[in-house]
C-alpha cells in the first residue's frame, strides 16, 4: 500500500474500485477517496465501515461499469485465483476498461515458495502430482489435511503467472517486479493516471 500511495495521490474526490480486495487495506489509508469493494459475496458484517467505503458483488471478469468509471482500478493478488489464462485475460481487460489507472498486484510463477499452498516448487509439478502430493508436502496440507475434494477444488482455482503473460494482458502497463532475496515475488501492473490524462 506505500508503494501504490506513491505512485497515486489518493484523496477525496478519487473514485477507486478495488477487485477481490478487503477493507482493510482502505481503513489503513488516511484519505477519504470513495472506494468501491468488489467481490463474488459480500462479508456478513459490513455495518461499521465508513461511509466511503462500500461493498458490492460481482465478476472480476464481467464489470458491471462504464468504461472509465474509476479513477483507479486496483487488485491485489485476486487475478490468480480465476484460473484460466482465458479468463485471466478477461479480468485484465475489464481492469484495463473499467479503471482510467490500474494498479494490479500477482504472485510470479517464477517464485520457487507457492504462497497459497505454502509449500517449495510444487506449483510447476503437473497438476496430477499437485494432487497427489500437496496433503503431505505443504504447509497448507499438513496442517489442514485438507480431503481430496478440497485439494481438486485448490487446484481448479489458483493459476499464477509470468512476466511474458503479464506483459500481453497489461498492454501499455508497466510491469514491475516485486523481490525476496533477489528473486521475484510478484509482479505490478501499473497505469499511472499521468499516462492516462497524456494518451
Amino acid at each position: 500500500m506505500r508503494a501504490f500511495l506513491d505512485q497515486f495521490p489518493v484523496g477525496p474526490g478519487m473514485r477507486i474500485l478495488d477487485v477481490g480486495g478487503t477493507a482493510l487495506n482502505w481503513l489503513l489509508v488516511d484519505q477519504a477517496a470513495e472506494v468501491v469493494l468488489l467481490n463474488i459475496e459480500v462479508p456478513d458484517d459490513v455495518s461499521d465501515l465508513p461511509p466511503h467505503i462500500r461493498y458490492v458483488v460481482g465478476d472480476g471478469t464481467r464489470l458491471q461499469f462504464e468504461d472509465g468509471e474509476f479513477d483507479i482500478c486496483f487488485s491485489n493478488s485476486t487475478i490468480e485465483h480465476v484460473h484460466t489464462l482465458e479468463r485471466q485475460r478477461d479480468f485484465a481487460s475489464e481492469m484495463l476498461r473499467v479503471g482510467r489507472a490500474i494498479w494490479l498486484q500477482t504472485p510470479a510463477r517464477s517464485f520457487p515458495f507457492e504462497p497459497h499452498w505454502l509449500g517449495l516448487f510444487i506449483h510447476w509439478l503437473p497438476e496430477r502430482w499437485q494432487r497427489r502430493l500437496a496433503r503431505n508436502f505443504t504447509l497448507w496440507g499438513i496442517v489442514n489435511r485438507p480431503d481430496q475434494q478440497q485439494v481438486d477444488a485448490l487446484i481448479d482455482e489458483y493459476r499464477l503467472m509470468s512476466r511474458s503473460e503479464m506483459l500481453a494482458l497489461f498492454p501499455g502497463c508497466e510491469i514491475r517486479n516485486e523481490r525476496f532475496l533477489g528473486l521475484t515475488k510478484s509482479y505490478i501492473a501499473v497505469r499511472p493516471l499521468a499516462a492516462v490524462a497524456a494518451a
